[in-house]
């Protein structure tokens, strides 16, 4: 479950004018990610894409491995509410969706995970509570299993689609992808076996 968002600042205020830096930088910092990794992003780089001074990055944010967690924290974690007997349509759905539009946000994160181990912890916690919510729409004894199973597969097809661009995965429409999964992802949603 989603915390309740904050409220807005007062327009030209002073909490407003840092919430707007703040984004700024979180959206520099995302980007950077994305672009060259954990490893090769700098505070320095991030700060003059973000068009503010490094000591303030560090100010807000701390430390890189800190903003990096923000970059995660903010990142959309698909949510699975659908009830049992519908949450595998519910899950393609959002594949669908990622595999026509680029998770810049999620997408930096992963291919951060590649590459760095603070990285790879915070994709871990994200994907256990992925998981957890998968689960919990599956009626099987072996729910925990099967939503592990259905993680790694839409993992494995974000990750050849966006980062590595493997052909086939690449080029083909989403609708083609959803189509072929969805025996599958159905029988492991639905806690049967094919």
């Amino acid at each position: 479950m989603t915390p309740a968002p904050e409220p807005a600042p007062a327009p030209g205020s002073r909490a407003q004018q840092r919430s707007r830096t703040e984004a700024r930088i979180l959206e520099a910092a995302t980007r950077s990610f994305f672009d060259v990794g954990y490893e090769r992003t700098t505070i320095r780089a991030v700060a003059t894409a973000a068009n503010v001074d490094a000591g303030l990055v560090m100010h807000y944010f701390g430390s890189k491995q800190a903003l990096f967690q923000r970059v995660v924290d903010a990142a959309p974690l698909p949510e699975i509410d659908a009830a049992p007997g519908q949450a595998g349509e519910h899950i393609l759905a959002g594949l669908a969706d990622r595999l026509a539009n680029e998770p810049v946000a999620s997408l930096s994160i992963l291919r951060s995970m590649l590459t760095t181990p603070e990285a790879a912890d915070a994709v871990g916690t994200a994907a256990i509570r992925y998981q957890a919510q998968i689960a919990q729409a599956i009626p099987a004894p072996d729910a925990d299993l099967r939503a592990a199973i259905i993680s790694a597969v839409l993992l494995g097809i974000t990750v050849s689609r966006h980062l590595m661009k493997a052909d086939a995965i690449a080029d083909a429409e989403p609708e083609e992808v959803i189509r072929l999964l969805r025996p599958a992802i159905q029988s492991l949603a639905d806690g049967r076996d094919l």
